[in-house]
């Protein structure tokens, strides 16, 4: 009754069943040869006009910018560029933020609360949560309340809000689009990564955001994509603005070794001190989760803070990408430069806490860079012949914040690099990068993108590997001695053996094969138990054709196969020979097949 079929004693290239059944038909498809599909050129086409969209809205929200801000600190309607920072309103500097703080709150209120916040930890709230579907009203929202807050003196850069706005474009079009979740979250990423690459002409860095804060993985299907939309952003930039550097600075030296280790000191600080900025922000959210008024509300009375710092310290107002290029190209005086991002950090913290729309990055590079620029000059008059340039410390500490902050360790270094165009950083962000998100992962499980979704219950993924499952054969996976039972035999004979307790009963599933030895399908224990008729042939219970895997497919194909049909076990065959079973694989092999992985983790 119980046939062993040794995976040896099959033979190979017997030919095949003239008549094989559908799920035989569909397991002899198996993966294609390529990483892409047609549906990755389609993904491709559409993320070129999203890229180009997304370059549009950052040259207009710029300019809506510019806009609030002439109307609300000079009085005069103009899109020309402009800063808060000449204004002549004295103590009614302080109303104009409180103005554009009650705008916000209404629009938040009446309109969508999702406008709240800095735009990439909701981004990532709905890639985990909704199938990447962000609402299409914030395409519109989103831009203007950020316009309205930066533009009356919101302590914010305006690429928070464009890279939520072109993740917004490209969750739009998916959304009209027919497409798959996945694809989505491509078009989504896609936009948000030119909205990046149309505000600071980054378009390498932009991907690598994409990739660590949004997709979550490292695929071809899914990067190609995005690298072609934040390639079309940046040269639409590059067509406006030209190609000179967005943070220009002067021409700095190699580092020598005592140099190298003092710029990994920097960022291993500023690692430290992401970690604080990451928990008062966070601090101070909660405490305004406890005042007895509406949400509503908390963007103005943080612009309170925002508008009395604004008057003692005109630079902390509004974007601020000048004060950067004046860091890192130490055009400030050491004094003025701590004091603007000591002041900077409280106006940011206050207004960010509040809930009031605006971005992270620029205000984390002006206090990163600050930082390394103080501790860059505290290091080179300690050590005055070690070539300790306090401006490539200045980039060091800028792009190290932001990394020991976001975790988004390649972006931030590859960002410092383009934004700057000086090739002579690269290794010291390198250094004082790695060291700050070394320090920030130790300190703290969560960053400044994922505390707040953590906090709602969601699991983010921070940690991207290939899947174990696709790298396990079948055939290594499996078992090789079969238990089968023959087509021809009665109901009864399969029951008295599987109450014998003999070898192979304890099985749940049984492929029926027929006189030649060939996969007829496979029945459980229990379909053999409840059969009504003892004296019907085992072959007649078969009611569906059998789903196989091919054993030179990975455990990762065989356990969607395995989803897909509603299946617990699959008979393993060979191509060639799609009915000659040579092993089977359970669920339990698969759940099996990690103790490889968790035995390499351990330390012998």
């Amino acid at each position: 009754m119980d046939h062993e079929i040794a995976r040896s004693s099959t033979t190979a290239g017997l030919p095949v069943a003239p008549t094989l059944s559908p799920s035989l038909e569909a397991a002899g498809v198996g993966r294609g040869n390529t990483l892409v599909d047609r549906r990755s050129l389609l993904i491709c086409l559409l993320s070129l006009p999203i890229g180009a969209a997304a370059g549009v809205v950052a040259q207009l929200l710029t300019a809506l910018i510019y806009g609030v801000t002439n109307l609300s600190f000079y009085g005069r309607l103009s899109l020309s560029p402009a800063s808060p920072w000449a204004n002549a309103l004295g103590l009614g500097v302080i109303a104009v933020p409180v103005l554009g703080g009650l705008v916000v709150g209404l629009m938040a209120r009446f309109g969508s609360d999702k406008i709240r916040g800095h735009g990439i930890p909701e981004a990532m709230e709905q890639v985990l949560l909704n199938e990447s579907r962000i609402p299409p009203r914030l395409t519109f929202l989103k831009p203007v309340s950020a316009a309205i807050a930066i533009g009356t003196g919101g302590p914010f850069g305006a690429e928070g809000p464009i890279i939520a706005t072109g993740g917004a474009l490209g969750s739009l079009l998916g959304q009209v689009v027919r497409v798959t979740a996945k694809e989505r979250k491509t078009l989504l990423a896609a936009g948000a990564a030119a909205g990046m690459a149309a505000t600071f002409g980054s378009p390498v860095s932009a991907v690598l955001l994409a990739v660590e804060l949004l997709l979550f993985e490292l695929r071809p299907s899914s990067m190609v994509p995005v690298a072609f939309a934040s390639a079309t952003a940046a040269g639409l930039r590059a067509l406006w603005h030209g190609s000179a550097p967005i943070f220009a600075m002067p021409a700095v030296s190699a580092a020598g070794g005592l140099a190298l280790a003092s710029y990994a000191v920097v960022g291993a600080v500023a690692g430290l001190v992401s970690v604080g900025l990451t928990r008062a922000v966070y601090a101070t959210e909660d405490a305004f989760d406890r005042l007895p008024v509406h949400w509503m509300w908390w963007p103005a009375l943080g612009a309170v803070a925002v508008g009395a710092v604004g008057y003692f310290a005109p630079r902390t107002l509004g974007v601020g990408y000048e004060n950067i290029s004046d860091i890192l190209s130490a055009k400030l005086a050491l004094g003025a430069v701590i004091a603007l991002c000591a002041l900077k950090f409280v106006s940011w913290c206050i207004a960010l806490g509040s809930g009031t729309s605006g971005g992270t990055l620029a205000p984390i590079f002006t206090i990163g860079g600050g930082l390394g620029a103080a501790l860059g000059s505290a290091a080179a008059l300690l050590l005055p012949h070690a070539g300790i340039d306090p401006r490539v410390a200045a980039v060091v500490g800028m792009a190290a914040l932001f990394a020991g902050a976001s975790r988004a360790l390649l972006a931030s270094v590859v960002f410092a690099f383009e934004t700057t165009q000086e090739p002579n950083v690269l290794l010291p962000l390198l250094a004082g990068g790695a060291a700050a998100y070394l320090v920030s992962a130790l300190l703290m499980r969560n960053s400044i993108m994922t505390e707040k979704i953590v906090r709602r219950g969601v699991r983010v993924p921070e940690e991207y590997e290939a899947d174990y499952l696709d790298g396990v054969l079948v055939r290594d996976g499996s078992c090789h001695r079969v238990v089968s039972l023959r087509a021809a035999d009665p109901v009864d004979v399969a029951r008295t053996w599987l109450a014998s307790d003999a070898p192979g009963t304890r099985h749940q599933g049984f492929p029926v094969l027929d006189a030649a030895g060939e996969l007829v399908g496979v029945l459980t224990a229990r379909e053999i138990a409840l059969a009504p008729d003892p004296a019907a042939p085992l072959g007649s219970l078969v009611k569906r054709p059998p789903v196989v895997v091919f054993e030179d497919e990975s455990l990762r194909e065989a356990a969607d196969r395995m989803v897909e049909a509603e299946v617990g076990r699959l008979p393993v065959v060979r191509r060639g020979a799609a009915r000659h079973v040579v092993g089977m694989l359970t669920r339990s092999d698969l759940v099996g097949a990690h103790r490889h992985r968790l035995r390499a983790e351990r330390l012998d």
